[in-house]
């Protein structure tokens, strides 16, 4: 059975919040994940999304601790972009079994989300593409 990860060229964890997004990103067939923090707004995220996908042509999967909201709702409006929400708790529990300590912070959770959508892809279901409707909502208000 063929992974459905391997129609994404490039992988990325996202943790959000109100006022800015840890991010962390890798591309397919390496091992070197790459860091950066944006601003929680329409220009930021579209500039963000537009810029990876003019470095990494093809596919982008974005693992991120929600399943609406404005960040998913920004993602979703790109045909080459899928969104796969981890519930939160789950990710609170694999931050537990990886970091005992229960340390937390917003870079790491950005990469243990990612490591879910690799490690566990079966267990993650993609979100299906929002309707023209719901693209065409401002969600940041």
């Amino acid at each position: 059975m063929k992974n459905t990860q391997d129609n994404f060229s490039v992988y990325v964890g996202l943790d959000w919040a109100d006022k800015k997004h840890d991010i962390c990103v890798q591309v397919k067939g390496e091992s070197l994940r790459t860091f950066s923090v944006i601003s929680h707004s329409p220009e930021s995220i579209d500039d963000w999304i537009q810029s990876l996908h003019q470095k990494v042509k093809g596919n982008t999967a974005i693992a991120v601790e929600l399943n609406k909201g404005p960040i998913v709702y920004a993602s979703q409006k790109y045909s080459f972009v899928t969104v796969y929400p981890i519930h939160g708790l789950t990710l609170a529990r694999y931050r537990q079994a990886m970091f005992p300590s229960g340390s937390k912070d917003d870079p790491s959770d950005a990469e243990l989300a990612l490591d879910m959508m690799l490690n566990y892809p079966k267990k993650i279901t993609p979100l299906k593409p929002s309707s023209e409707k719901n693209k065409n909502i401002n969600a940041f208000g």
